[in-house]
């Protein structure tokens, strides 16, 4: 398991426990440690620079919370994300999604509007840069921005609940996918929607924008079951 942790600053105000437990919980959600990867905790106290004490509790926590599961006489795995868990994530956001953008498209003020533009064309540097992190972080900054011009509290709450279930394979599909010049292309049309204040528009492509990224995903999980399978 070669997995690229800092060493943790241990002067933050917060138990030693938590500190580790935020780390390694962040890991396994922003994918630098796998769906079906083993989490050892002689490695990780290492390279976290701790004991092997608040890993072992952590991984306790981290189990309850379903992010690791147990195998007996092996030890803790990161949980696989199914393809079941994907689709019932992104059928749910896209509806949100879709509904944040109809209300952003009457709502926006024109700093937003900017700012939205901004990420847009960052976003596409990126994708002809290859920049996968910078894909993933521009991305995530796109739909932030969108959701906060909403200026809807109960929607926003709902939607941040989704998010690091979201965020696990995100980190897949932009490396696995190739599907990003897409994504960039969708994200133009929902911005030009919101420009034109077409509320009807922005929260169909906004809504597609999702579906779409779900169809993807479940076409390559199951191609690679039958491949797996022969």
């Amino acid at each position: 398991m070669e997995i690229d942790f800092e060493k943790l600053n241990l002067h933050e105000y917060k138990p030693l426990r938590e500190i580790v437990f935020e780390s390694i919980r962040e890991a396994i959600i922003d994918g630098k440690l796998k769906p079906g990867e083993r989490v050892m905790e002689v490695q990780l106290a290492e390279k976290l620079g701790v004991s092997r004490t608040p890993v072992r509790e952590a991984i306790r926590k981290l189990e309850l919370e379903g992010l690791l599961v147990m195998v007996p006489r092996k030890g803790a795995y990161v949980a696989d994300v199914s393809l079941k868990d994907i689709v019932n994530v992104l059928e749910v956001r896209a509806s949100l999604e879709g509904l944040a953008a109809s209300l952003a498209a009457i709502r926006i003020t024109e700093e937003e509007l900017e700012l939205l533009r901004e990420k847009s064309s960052e976003f596409r540097s990126c994708v002809e840069n290859n920049d996968v992190k910078g894909m993933i972080e521009k991305d995530s900054e796109f739909h932030d921005i969108i959701l906060n011009a909403a200026k809807n509290n109960k929607l926003m709450g709902i939607i941040e609940g989704l998010r690091e279930q979201v965020q696990r394979f995100r980190v897949t599909y932009f490396t696995e996918y190739n599907m990003t010049e897409y994504l960039a292309q969708e994200h133009q049309r929902i911005l030009e929607a919101i420009e034109n204040r077409d509320s009807d528009k922005a929260g169909n492509h906004a809504k597609e924008h999702i579906e779409n990224i779900a169809g993807y995903i479940t076409s390559h999980m199951k191609g690679k079951a039958k491949t797996d399978n022969i």
